[in-house]
């Protein structure tokens, strides 16, 4: 895993403000263009004191869109990490934008200065979902975009929301198969939550929006993970980045610190279960790597208890190995 240093634009160059968008309560940062070369290399430098230097080092601007900030800005924020990666001390810039903000100059532009890996804020790819989200694009801008940053040779991520407006379970899915045949090279899965001062807010305080469940988002979230993985395409990430400001402006819907842990937690809990149907009355020992073991036993250990609930915690041995894959999993039935 590359050693990433991020650099927070909230919401500089969005056109206009999503229906489920606060920026500033999901980041909790606020942004100023003032000696925006001399805090980007303050916080390069910071970083670089927790680096260790054989690892690949990323540059990343998070939480706005980049390619939708005027040509100038976006030469100066460039030009400001150019120097580090002229040296060989950064790899790749990377930096996240709206699909409607990507053409084949933008892309000449990224690649002149560094940048090698571009995360598209797709959200859905369904154009009634997108319609009632208020993105300001639809389904077409999303194909178009990923086909010039193909084209132009970058590493795409796209970045979708379970629980919007409209969206029903049989569009996500929709959505889900579609982001496949885009082949990225990563993804992550955001499911909708509520934040204060956003349209959805107001919806939500109306009674006009119901949010997804924990236990619905966690069920989608992990189904469409399991999807991903079966193309060989990589999930980096699912739930928000924990923090004080979301914490605090969450008003409805899934969050939980540790929503990641619980879908890979469900998933141990069905690969362990269908083991234990397939061999009634048998004992298994399973072996798995020491780090999936928090995930294996689940939030407060939630697996255990189903288990203990359905009878079959004693036919349950696990075995820890610290030289196995991370999601592997050996068993002997006995």
């Amino acid at each position: 895993m590359p050693f990433v240093i991020p650099y927070f634009i909230a919401h500089q160059g969005c056109p206009h403000q999503c229906l489920f968008c606060n920026q500033q309560a999901i980041t909790g940062e606020k942004f100023s263009y003032a000696d925006i070369r001399g805090d980007i290399t303050r916080v390069i430098k910071q970083w670089f004191s927790y680096r260790k230097k054989e690892v690949a080092t990323h540059f990343a601007f998070y939480g706005g869109s980049f390619t939708c900030l005027p040509v100038n800005i976006q030469h100066i924020m460039l030009e400001a990490v150019s120097p580090w990666i002229r040296a060989g001390d950064i790899d790749l810039i990377r930096l996240s934008t709206r699909p409607d903000c990507i053409d084949s100059h933008t892309c000449n532009l990224l690649l002149e200065h560094g940048v090698g890996i571009v995360e598209l804020g797709i959200q859905s790819l369904d154009d009634k979902v997108l319609a009632a989200s208020r993105r300001g694009h639809d389904s077409t801008d999303c194909f178009k975009a990923v086909d010039a940053l193909k084209n132009s040779g970058f590493q795409i991520g796209i970045q979708l929301m379970p629980g919007l407006p409209v969206e029903t379970r049989y569009s996500f899915m929709k959505t889900v198969q579609k982001a496949i045949a885009l082949k990225p090279h990563f993804v992550r899965i955001y499911p909708v939550v509520v934040v204060r001062s956003s349209g959805l807010a107001e919806q939500y305080t109306r009674n006009e929006y119901t949010p997804l469940s924990l236990g619905k988002a966690i069920v989608l979230t992990a189904w469409a993970r399991r999807r991903f993985l079966d193309n060989n395409i990589r999930v980096i990430r699912m739930g928000l980045q924990p923090s004080k400001s979301l914490q605090k402006n969450v008003i409805a819907g899934p969050y939980h610190p540790a929503f990641g842990e619980m879908v890979m937690a469900r998933e141990w809990f069905k690969r362990t279960r269908k083991l234990l149907f397939e061999n009634t009355e048998k004992t298994i020992q399973l072996t798995i790597s020491d780090r999936d073991l928090s995930c294996f036993n689940g939030v407060n250990k939630v697996n255990r208890i189903r288990f203990e609930e359905l009878g079959m915690a004693e036919r349950i041995e696990v075995v820890v190995d610290k030289n196995m894959q991370r999601g592997s999993m050996h068993y002997v039935v006995s």
